[in-house]
């Protein structure tokens, strides 16, 4: 019997050179040999370690090899993150790889100018960085030689695969690794990277889609020291400025918070403390995120305030501490920002929190009380997505110029995105579009019709190429220097008029708007309002919802709850001792209201209270603990418990949760929900906005409860 070589002997002589000349290695990190396994017996995987575990390295060091072996040639390598700003991170790491071995990376996306876009049509790199979106472009570009410049693809690599699989950006990259395959003629092997990831099977599958290769989930498993973790109740963002301007003086501490709004008030504060601090959010202009993170780079006294983006794997070098406003409202985003520490050797990873109210204290404790027990949650990507399927009809249409239309289906069959999405759903999809006018059948040719034009084509092109919108925004110029963006929406607000506003941390006054050019000039003021971006209230999940009722009905303290802490949670903890009185307690307020406290997630909740309003016929209003009955509601708990009862009942299905919906005040959850009938559309709404496993799950919680009070 002969035995298997080590992971690191199974790579091509150039590689294995390179790896300990070229980047002076002794050997394999312990992820970089599991996945040089899986990567060479052909497997789609995804691929588990902290962030800077060496994951990129694990990924394309056996992808070289076989660039190498099999010699690969044009764009054999495609390597996918959600945010530009992780492509560009990641242009100098990519470079340096592929260049051991005499190959090249190259970069494509929205910033990437017209002249070095036309290089890479010329010379294709080896390895090509790139968005969705920019793929999109690509394919549907016809100035871009789609099919030749993809033509050679034999391997995708996916970054922070966990940020695309729980929502529609997932489902939409899933159909084009699709539509690259059936471009390239190959079974294409694709690869998820991550660091948090609850459920990496289900990840593993759901990217594979109609690949025949074997799957496997690469996860080394080793044993990590405990992070360091701190949880203060500050009361107000004036508190935290003071405490972070006083806390670990003379280092580099990276501080999140939950909203563009808050990071420009909390960046000013500090600002105004003389605090050497630097923001980052989306609606700052590039030129100034750079400079704030090339800045922060370089300095060793300083603090960088910052949204969700800089989570996503982006260097911003050695940092030393991560502190969080408030609180995240998931694990696997605590994670992801906690990860940005402890990469130096004997150095910790840390997050502290400071919580502003009591809500998000007992949030931050919830995440912490998750963290300890070993919970991530599951991505779960959806298998139903009619609104990204009518996407791709249409992006066919226009990539083919006229897609056959009894084939366009082809190109996307066995993707698992539409996996639940039935045969006769899809063509109804189809018939609702021509019908429409967003697409015509012609010589069985499904093309773009009139209304298609006027939605997704022409002059709105660029709005096919992604499947969400965003709200409508001024570029904000303070001479030839764009400053950021705001929300029109903000500065039309007649009752409260806005002369003077606060953006990139420092105060503006408008010297004019150019509604019809889209931009606002700004000349500096000596102070301003902070301004307001559109946004979506936070749905909790029920996982976290539960973990805050364990939190409040504990009478036990966590080492890293300050003393601060502990004095707000035990008063939250006598204000809600009605919780000991049973798991899901009805609870009668002063004013009349009574409130059902589920700890069932926001989600899940809607669809209950949804069900509950029909049945007593009063205002039943959902959030992410409690359920909240008032006026006529509200009479008769004993009314209540009653259709409480009639719902437990019975198991919730996602047709009942789809009848909830409200035909004259739909919710837009999709800009592609013009393309789906009424039926398909509706079932959409209540996917997108509720959650009948969720609901069903605390039915069950309600009904075990009264079965135990009745045998009592």
């Amino acid at each position: 019997m002969t035995t298997r070589p080590d992971a690191i002997d199974r790579l091509s002589p150039a590689v294995r050179y390179q790896i300990a000349n070229g980047l002076g290695w002794s050997g394999l990190r312990p992820v970089q040999a599991l996945s040089t396994e899986a990567v060479l017996d052909g497997a789609n995987c995804v691929v588990l370690a902290p962030t800077a575990g060496g994951k990129t390295e694990a990924a394309f060091l056996p992808l070289l090899s076989k660039m190498d072996v099999e010699d690969w040639r044009n764009v054999s390598v495609l390597y996918v993150a959600p945010i530009r700003a992780l492509l560009n991170n990641q242009e100098a790491r990519l470079t340096k790889l592929t260049g051991l071995i005499g190959r090249r990376a190259g970069k494509w996306h929205g910033d990437v100018k017209e002249p070095a876009r036309k290089r890479l049509i010329d010379d294709p790199p080896d390895v090509l960085a790139i968005t969705p979106e920019s793929l999109e472009a690509m394919l549907l570009s016809t100035r871009t030689p789609a099919r030749r410049f993809l033509a050679h693809v034999r391997a995708v690599v996916i970054d922070e695969v966990h940020a695309f699989a729980g929502d529609d950006r997932g489902a939409h990259l899933v159909s084009l690794l699709e539509r690259i395959a059936r471009i390239a003629e190959t079974d294409i092997q694709r690869i998820g990277l991550s660091a948090t990831v609850g459920d990496p099977d289900v990840i593993v599958e759901w990217l594979s889609g109609s690949s025949m290769r074997p799957q496997r989930v690469v996860d080394p498993g080793s044993a990590r020291k405990s992070p360091e973790l701190h949880l203060d109740f500050v009361g107000t963002l004036d508190n935290a400025a003071l405490l972070i301007d006083r806390l670990y003086p003379g280092t580099r501490r990276l501080v999140f918070v939950d909203s563009r709004r808050r990071v420009e008030e909390l960046g000013h504060r500090l600002s105004q403390r003389g605090v050497d601090v630097y923001l980052s959010h989306s609606s700052l202009a590039l030129s100034e995120r750079t400079a704030a993170e090339k800045a922060f780079e370089e300095g060793t006294n300083c603090v960088i305030v910052a949204t969700s983006a800089l989570e996503l794997g982006i260097d911003v070098g050695d940092l030393d501490h991560v502190i969080q406003i408030d609180a995240p409202s998931s694990v696997s985003s605590f994670l992801q920002r906690m990860g940005r520490t402890g990469r130096r050797a004997g150095s910790t990873a840390n997050c502290t929190f400071l919580a502003t109210d009591g809500d998000s204290l007992l949030r931050a404790a919830a995440i912490i009380d998750l963290f300890r027990n070993g919970y991530v949650e599951p991505a779960a990507p959806s298998t139903w997505t009619p609104h990204v399927l009518a996407h791709q009809a249409i992006a066919l249409s226009m990539q083919e110029q006229g897609s056959a239309s009894h084939g366009w289906w082809s190109w996307l069959e066995g993707c698992a995105a539409y996996r639940d999405v039935s045969a006769e759903e899809r063509e109804s999809i189809v018939r609702h579009m021509v019908d429409n006018d967003i697409l015509v059948d012609a010589d069985a040719r499904l093309a773009l019709g009139a209304r298609g034009e006027r939605l997704y084509g022409a002059r709105n092109f660029l709005e096919l190429y992604a499947v969400f919108s965003t709200p409508r925004v001024l570029r904000v110029m303070h001479g030839q220097s764009e400053v950021g963006v705001v929300d029109a929406s903000f500065l039309q607000d007649k009752e409260h008029k806005v002369p003077n506003f606060v953006l990139a941390g420092r105060p503006w006054r408008i010297v004019g708007v150019d509604w019809k050019g889209g931009t606002c000039s700004v000349e500096p003021a000596e102070a301003g309002s902070y301004p307001r971006w559109f946004g979506l209230p936070v749905s909790l999940e029920r996982s976290l919802c539960q973990a805050m009722r364990r939190v409040l009905t504990s009478e036990e303290t966590d080492l890293s709850w300050s003393k601060r802490a502990i004095t707000a949670l035990e008063a939250q903890r006598e204000s809600h001792a009605f919780l000991d009185d049973g798991p899901l307690p009805l609870e009668e307020d002063p004013d009349g209201r009574c409130r059902w406290w589920t700890f069932g997630g926001g989600a899940g909740n809607r669809v209950l209270a949804g069900l509950l309003e029909l049945e007593l016929g009063e205002r039943v209003s959902p959030g992410n603990t409690f359920i909240t009955f008032s006026n006529g509601a509200a009479e008769s708990a004993v009314g209540i418990r009653r259709a409480i009862d009639l719902l437990a009942a019975r198991a919730l299905t996602w047709d009942g949760a789809a009848r909830l919906v409200d035909s004259n005040q739909r919710s837009r959850v999709s800009k592609f929900q013009p393309c789906l009938p009424p039926e398909i559309e509706y079932g959409l709404i209540a996917r997108e906005t509720m959650n009948v496993d969720d609901a069903n799950a605390t039915l069950a919680e309600w009904k075990g409860s009264t079965q135990q009070e009745t045998k009592a």
